[in-house]
């Protein structure tokens, strides 16, 4: 039977894992049109983080400006995208350096503080987007952040979680490298009632 506890080598993989579901779920909100859309019918707006489209409810086709006008859109997009990058030259190092039988400890910690950084440039984005969409852009209808929107923000949690585990991996370096005995306890019969 196989164990695998918070800090096992075996498990090594499950952080490389979760930042490429990071990177995927950053990818859907980089490409994903459903930033902001009509909360229900007639579907009239819809919005990117690159722009946002607008119809009248009667219309087929969806007219649209981009974003990338703006100060604040182009502001947003650049530390969403900033972060993103970021993201994956951390999931390279991670990789290279959960594939290497020597890990380097201060290599993960520093990882863990490039996940910081991430989180904080996704982080400004994502704020900055909601506040200055709202009060620059006409919004027709009722409108709600929707699932692209959403995308971005739950890989900015993982990020932030990601980052944690990075920084704190090094405390738990002898168990993670196998360094550590197993202890085992045993009692004799005759002092099993004095344990209770």
């Amino acid at each position: 039977m196989v164990v695998c506890g918070l800090a096992c080598w075996r498990c090594r993989w499950l952080l490389p894992l979760l930042l490429g579901l990071a990177i995927i779920m950053g990818i859907i909100a980089l490409a994903g049109r459903g930033w902001l859309e009509s909360e229900s019918e007639p579907y009239v707006q819809q919005a990117s983080l690159w722009e946002s489209c607008t119809r009248t409810p009667d219309a087929l086709n969806w007219k649209c400006e981009s974003l990338m006008d703006y100060g604040w859109g182009r502001a947003a997009a650049a530390t969403y995208l900033v972060g993103f990058v970021i993201l994956v030259i951390c999931f390279a190092l991670a990789v290279i350096a959960f594939s290497i039988e020597i890990l380097r400890f201060n290599f993960v910690r520093g990882i863990g503080g490039l996940l910081f950084v991430v989180a904080a440039f996704q982080i400004i984005g994502l704020v900055i987007y909601p506040v200055k969409f709202t009060e620059d852009i006409l919004l027709m209808g009722d409108n709600m952040f929707s699932w692209a929107y959403g995308f971005g923000w739950a890989s900015t949690v993982v990020v932030i979680g990601c980052a944690f585990f990075f920084c704190c991996l090094p405390n738990w370096e002898d168990e993670v490298l196998g360094n550590i005995k197993p202890t085992y306890y045993y009692s004799s019969p005759e002092r099993a009632p004095y344990l209770n």
